[in-house]
């Protein structure tokens, strides 16, 4: 069974992610979505749970994408569910030079490789911590998040 894993904090869990979630999954048997659980860096967020649940939701319908969390580094993650890929998505010429480290140091230290999805072009300026700014100045971001499955 092919799987795979896309780790985020995922607060909140965007359009854009879910474009990445989409168009990785035909790659994939079965798809895990990872929530970071521990992120010292972003202490101000809803917990791991809220989060899981939301995206659930979103999926709710789709069998091959699972929702966890995880705590620590993501090749571990990956070994855990016998995933031999992490899926990450790439917005920026910076966001790949911080995903080409990341993937030599999961490639070398744990045997897993990284597939990079580049952001559909209308969604390359859409990301949480924008969002977030923007709800905090009353902005509704509502347009900016996935829908929640119809079952």
């Amino acid at each position: 069974m092919r799987t795979g894993i896309f780790v985020g904090s995922f607060n909140p869990f965007t359009i854009g992610h879910d474009s990445i979630v989409r168009r990785a999954l035909p790659l994939f048997d079965r798809l895990v979505i990872g929530v970071v659980g521990d992120n010292v860096h972003k202490t101000d967020m809803p917990s791991a749970e809220e989060r899981m649940q939301v995206i659930r939701e979103i999926y709710a319908d789709e069998p091959r994408i699972e929702v966890k969390p995880y705590h620590g580094l993501a090749m571990d993650f990956a070994k855990a569910e016998n995933a031999h890929f992490i899926v990450k998505g790439v917005r920026s010429v910076s966001d790949f030079e911080y995903e080409q480290w990341q993937a030599d140091f999961n490639r070398r230290l744990g045997g897993i490789e990284t597939i990079l999805l580049y952001t559909e072009p209308e969604l390359s300026s859409v990301s949480s911590s924008a969002l977030r700014e923007l709800s905090h100045f009353g902005v509704d971001i509502t347009p900016y998040l996935p829908k929640k499955s119809k079952s």
